[in-house]
Parts: structure tokens; C-alpha cells; sequence
């Protein structure tokens, strides 16, 4: 199928070739009829994109420091190669689709061949949660229909001024959001004032029913606005303008009565006057979108929706609202069209994106589409036989996530080995790295690539919850398996992965992403207690920094939580140095409201009276480096400073410094798993994973 991406480095739109989705539990996969530019977002993306370094710095400041923190905290290099490999990820365009089901779920409500409207993006075929799926009435063309999403953000807007019937509103900007915005005004009674400096828009504005202002002719806003009102000031004022400039807040502050509302649903500037604000005592509130639920990922993603006794207007619930509005003949659609352009010239109405005059555009989609899970990527269609068969791996990757382009692919590419197929859950990323890195297949679908003959090693760096069925699969095709941490997210997983690998005759070689036992510095420490007499003590910090509670790692049924997605690199870490097996180990959380249980101290006891302490913390500051580590052993302290600076202090007070630029394994990792495939011998042995895997759960079973 066809999609359409945009290069966030050069800002350049392409329609890009990419594997078909497969259909989740709770979503709809939809065959797409029509798409609308959203011209005001869209544009905005793109000036971003082909923005220059220095206009990309002058549009987002907050992230120059994030930046400057990371250089500070683990160095320059890596911090370009993680902002080059942000920046070399396309996005997908468009949140305005309109089209039928090809799949469902069973989900209630929804059948296959029902027309629906979702804020699926500019592509052939699109997935999307229920939740984000509104049913188009029967009266409703598709073109009409593809207005839902935008006039439900301009509703959104409208519910949180709450007007009430015979209150003069202004609404300021007259897009399509602010057009849509003035006809559902209207519809409810309200005299409007429509300002913008476009007379054509301000003649539809008129069409509509309301009243305008030309700001290109010079017309006194305020006096306008003061005459509209009848001297008292207006009620409310909808911002749905788009302009760095704050003036169109000032300007509705100046208009508004006492006690007057004011929405911003655009996007302007927000350089506030508390004595615009103070002497009218007004109200002020920014619009999220389409309404209650957006980027709430439990409602979204997973598909829980709020009560309706009390979140009444969900943002489904206003799509369905306005498609109702249509089916009742009071949204005039025709007008606000300008083109439909068939999606395969996309690149005509990226053209006209700038040009004022031009409304809405529309990409209409062919009848027939590819829905393949795999695509061939051109040129790369190579038979394995042409590598030497006693060197011959062909890797199978699942998951192009960030972890995965921005270091695992780059360092099993540095490798003499056949990068064969690669999947990801919606194909954009996985053909994206396909190309780049020169993998023959690009993909959606994990068991065909686990099921490829040509495929004998399988890496998988997909989101948690999907590590031990995965591993379980490829184990059982007899491939051999390196899994990103976690191994599994529970007892039974763990159980049904020792039970497949016990059942297999010929091994393949199992591997967990393990990386920090594998970094030079790890391994001065290593020479350091070869000849270590006792046991050891080891202490390790790490400030791990905060993470929202909506990310899908803290979802416990997703991600599992920071303690079992993330600690459990340390307890392997410590449990290579003792070189001895955990006998003991214990949880204690930090307790707060709202905790998302990232802040813990975990304490170990080893088999040869060796002990560790894990302190994780989530509460401290990014700018202080994340990882310290210090080993106290015989007279001597070994402390390591974020894979960057070793220092060792021998009984006899002499010092010795090892520096290096950070480097926490991941290569060296790579090659020991590669290597241990040729050799059969396993870098990690598989007791261990299984070992550290069910320290982990146990860990996991003290948070409740």
C-alpha cells in the first residue's frame, strides 16, 4: 500500500511504498476513500521540516536544553547520533480519513464494509483504536464526512466556551476549523463575528450567518467588535487563527465584556496581559483537539471509554455529533472544498497548501489497493547462497523501533551477516530501516518472518508484552533468538519459555539485550576482581529521570513497569560481577501519590556473601548523570562513572583512571552473540537469563 511521510530534516514529502498494517483486538483496519489536508497543521510541519538548523532551534527551545543536558551527561557524539536518527524518522501526514472496514474484532457496533471516519493518516489502509472510529450516517457522502474531524476540533471548542442562545460570539481566523467553528455557532443560536484577512473566507463566513471583519481593509476590529456587542462587550471569543503573535489574544481579551470566555483552539502566541485579564476578570482555556480522551492512551489505545453520565462529549461522541449535524442538512460542505485531487498527484495539493485561496483539499483513493504485510524492497531480492555457508547468518529483526535504528540495527550492520527481513507493527518504520540498512523484506507480520527458511536468527525489539510469545515462536522454528530485556512479563510466560526450550533438541542460542556487562569499562572492572580473595559489596545509583504514567512502559499490561523493563539490567550487571547466583532479593518503593513505582532500592545477597545495592530513582534531575556504579572489595573501591570514567583506588591509595567516550556494550554485545552463534557457545549462559528473568518477576510480585 501507499502512505504518505514527511522528512522531519528536510522537510520533503514522499509517497512512500510500506507494508499493509495487521488488524489489532480493538481496532479497525479501514480502506481509505478520502483524506483531508488539514492545512493549518500540516503547513506548520512543513515549515518545521525545511526550516534550517537554526529555525528548527528557534521553534523548540525546550528541546535545545534537553540537548544541552544530554552532551553534558553522557557526551557529545552520543547526543548528535541520537538527534540525527530523531530527525531521519519520517512522520505520517493527516489525521482527517475517511473509508470503509476491511477487518474488525468483533468490536460492537462496527461491521466489515461500514463507512467510518477516523483520524487515520493520508494512507491506503489505515488501523485504528475503536475509540477514534465514528459510524457515517447514511445521508452523508464521503466527502462531507471527511469535514468530521476538523469541525469536532472546532466543537470541542464551542463546548468549552458554552454558549448559550442569543450570546454574540467573535471567532477569530477563518480556516477551515474557524468556517466550520462559525456554521455550528449559528446552528446554536448565536449571533457571530467572523474575523480574517481573506475576503473570500469572510464572504462564506457571511454565507454562513455571520458577521465579518476584514482586517486586510483596515477595519477597526474593536470598533466592530464594540458595535456588534452594543456597546457591552461580546460574550466569548474562539481563536482558531494560526500566528506566532499574541495579538489575537490581547485583541479578544479588549473585545470581551466582564466576565467574557475566551478559547484558544488554534495555535497563536501566549504572551499574556494580566490587566487584560485582571480588571474583566475573563476566563482563558486552550482546546485539546477533538475533546475529552485525546492522548489519553487508556482511552485511545486501549480502548476504555469514559462513563457517559459523566464525560458526556468524549472526542468520538463530538465526531458523532457533527456527522449528526450533517445528516441534518445545517453544515454546508460544498463551499469549504477546493480540490479533490486523485491521492496518487498528493503532491499537487502539498502545492496549494500555502496558497489562501484554496480551502478544502481532498485526496481521493483508488477502489483496488495492496494489502500485503510484505513488501520487496528494489535491488535487494538476494539469494542467501551467495554468502559463504559457514558464515552465513541471516538476521530477521522485529521491532524498528528507536532502540532498535539507533543502535541495535547499526551494530549488527557493522557484521559480515544478510539482513534479511525486518517487521514493525504499523510497516512505516520497518521500511524505512529497510532501506536504509539494505534488508530484502519489510514487513508487518512477526510469524511469517518467523516462519522465512532463509532466516536463521531472529532479534526482537518490540514492546514488552510481545518478548516471550515471540521468543516462544522463534525458539520452535528452530531460530536463534537475541530478545530486548524483558524475557517475559510473568510467571506463566517464563515457565512457557523454559518449557519450549527444554523440549528442543538442537539449541538454538538464546540471548537477552544484556548490554552493560559487555562495555570496556565493565571489563577493566572484571580484570580488576580476577584475583578478588572475598566477597564483594557493590552500590549502584541511577538517576533514572522521570517518565510520564501515560508512556506505554509504565502500563503494566504493556510495558510492565520501569522495575521489570529497565532494573533488570543492573541486577544482571551486579550478578556478573559476583559471578555468583542470587540467593536473596528485596523490593522497597518509594510511596507517593500518583507514583508510577519507578523510585525503588533493590537489595541482593549472592551465594558467596557477596551483596548489591540498586538504587533507582525517578525523582531526581536530568542534569546530573544517570549511572554510577562503585564495587568496594578487599581495600579497594572501583567507581564507574556513567560508562564513561572508571576510577580505581587501590588498599595502598594509589589512583588509576580509565576514560573513554560513553559506551555502555552494545557493540561489543553484538559481536559476543554473533561469535557465540559460529562457536555454539552462549555470551550469557541460559541459567543465568532464566535466573535473572525470575529475580525480576519476584521483584515484581513484592511491588503489590
Amino acid at each position: 500500500m501507499k502512505q504518505i511521510l514527511q522528512s522531519l530534516q528536510s522537510g520533503d514529502i514522499v509517497i512512500e511504498q510500506v507494508p499493509a498494517p495487521k488488524s489489532h483486538q480493538g481496532e479497525l483496519l479501514i480502506q481509505t476513500k478520502y483524506s483531508l489536508l488539514s492545512s493549518g497543521t500540516e503547513r506548520m510541519l512543513l515549515e518545521f521540516g525545511k526550516a534550517g538548523i537554526i529555525g528548527k532551534i528557534r521553534q523548540q527551545p525546550d528541546k535545545v536544553k534537553q540537548v544541552l543536558n544530554k552532551i553534558k551527561t553522557d557526551g557529545l557524539q552520543p547526543t548528535l547520533t541520537a538527534v540525527k536518527s530523531k530527525l531521519e524518522q519520517p512522520i505520517p501526514l493527516g489525521y482527517c480519513n475517511v473509508g470503509k472496514i476491511l477487518e474488525t474484532e468483533a468490536i460492537p457496533g462496527f461491521a466489515v464494509g461500514d463507512r467510518v471516519v477516523s483520524n487515520g493518516p493520508h494512507a491506503e489502509i489505515v488501523r485504528v483504536p475503536k475509540n477514534l472510529c465514528v459510524k457515517i450516517p447514511q445521508s452523508v457522502s464521503d466527502e462531507h464526512a471527511s469535514f468530521a474531524i476538523l469541525a469536532a476540533i472546532g466543537l470541542q471548542g464551542i463546548r468549552l466556551l458554552k454558549p448559550t442562545l442569543g450570546e454574540c460570539i467573535i471567532v477569530q481566523g477563518l480556516g477551515l476549523i474557524g468556517l466550520l467553528t462559525v456554521q455550528l455557532l449559528v446552528a446554536q443560536g448565536c449571533r457571530v463575528l467572523g474575523v480574517d484577512y481573506d475576503s473570500n473566507r469572510l464572504e462564506l463566513a457571511k454565507m454562513f450567518g455571520a458577521e465579518v471583519v476584514d482586517l486586510s481593509k483596515n477595519d477597526d476590529f474593536l470598533t466592530r467588535a464594540n458595535h456588534f456587542s452594543r456597546g457591552r462587550g461580546v460574550d466569548g471569543v474562539l481563536i482558531t487563527a494560526s500566528t506566532k503573535s499574541s495579538a489575537p489574544v490581547h485583541q479578544a481579551a479588549v473585545a470581551c465584556r466582564k466576565r467574557g470566555r475566551i478559547v484558544l483552539v488554534g495555535v497563536t502566541g501566549l504572551e499574556l496581559s494580566r490587566d487584560d485579564f485582571y480588571k474583566k476578570e475573563l476566563s482563558f482555556q486552550v482546546s485539546c483537539s477533538y475533546g475529552p480522551g485525546r492522548h489519553d492512551p487508556a482511552y485511545e489505545q486501549e480502548g476504555h471509554d469514559y462513563p457517559y453520565a459523566y464525560v458526556r462529549w468524549t472526542e468520538q461522541r463530538n465526531i458523532e455529533a457533527v456527522l449528526d449535524i450533517m445528516a441534518s442538512g445545517k453544515l454546508q460542505i460544498d463551499p469549504l472544498i477546493s480540490h479533490i485531487i486523485d491521492f496518487d498527484h498528493a503532491f499537487d495539493a502539498y502545492k496549494m497548501i500555502n496558497d489562501p485561496t484554496r480551502l478544502g483539499l481532498l485526496l481521493r483513493y483508488p477502489d483496488s489497493v495492496d494489502t500485503a504485510h510484505s513488501i520487496v524492497m528494489e535491488g535487494r531480492n538476494l539469494a542467501p547462497s551467495t554468502l559463504p555457508e559457514n558464515d552465513f547468518i541471516s538476521i530477521g529483526f522485529a521491532g524498528a523501533g528507536n532502540y532498535a535504528s539507533k543502535v541495535l540495527i547499526p551494530a549488527f550492520r557493522k557484521h559480515s551477516i544478510r539482513f534479511t527481513s525486518i517487521v514493525s507493527d504499523k510497516g512505516i518504520s520497518a521500511t524505512i530501516q529497510a532501506k536504509k540498512h539494505h534488508f530484502q523484506n519489510a514487513g508487518t507480520d512477526f510469524n511469517v518472518l518467523a516462519s522465512n527458511p532463509d532466516i536463521n536468527t531472529i532479534v526482537i525489539t518490540t514492546r514488552h508484552h510481545q518478548h516471550a510469545q515471540q521468543v516462544i515462536t522463534a525458539l520452535s522454528k528452530g531460530k536463534h533468538v537475541f530478545v530486548e530485556k524483558p524475557l517475559a512479563m510473568n510467571q506463566i510466560e517464563l515457565k512457557q519459555i523454559t518449557q519450549c526450550y527444554q523440549t528442543l533438541g538442537n539449541k538454538p542460542l538464546l540471548m537477552v539485550g544484556y548490554n552493560r556487562r559487555f562495555a570496556p569499562l565493565t571489563q577493566k572492572i572484571i580484570d580488576q576482581l580476577a584475583l578478588r580473595p572475598a566477597p564483594i559489596s557493590m552500590i549502584m545509583t541511577i538517576n533514572a529521570g522521570a517518565i510520564d504514567a501515560g508512556h506505554w512502559t509504565q502500563n503494566p499490561s504493556i510495558g510492565g513497569g520501569r522495575l521489570l523493563g529497565e532494573a533488570c539490567h543492573f541486577v544482571d550487571l551486579m550478578r556478573y560481577f559476583a559471578n555468583s547466583p542470587i540467593t536473596s532479593a528485596k523490593l522497597n518503593l518509594l510511596q507517593q501519590p500518583g507514583d508510577c513505582q519507578d523510585t525503588f532500592t533493590i537489595t541482593l545477597q549472592f551465594q558467596d556473601g557477596s551483596i548489591g545495592s540498586i538504587h533507582y530513582f525517578a525523582n531526581g534531575h536530568k542534569r546530573i548523570p544517570k549511572e554510577r556504579l562503585e564495587i568496594f572489595h578487599n581495600g579497594t573501591i572501583l567507581q564507574l562513572d556513567n560508562f564513561r570514567r572508571l576510577t580505581v583506588i587501590q588498599s595502598n591509595g594509589t589512583k588509576k583512571k580509565f576514560r573513554s567516550s560513553q559506551n555502555k556494550g552494545q557493540d561489543q554485545m553484538v559481536s559476543a552473540f554473533l561469535t557465540g552463534i559460529k562457536t555454539g557457545t552462549a555470551p550469557i549462559a541460559y541459567d543465568e537469563l532464566i535466573e535473572v528473568s525470575q529475580v525480576m518477576l519476584d521483584l515484581q510480585g513484592q511491588c503489590s
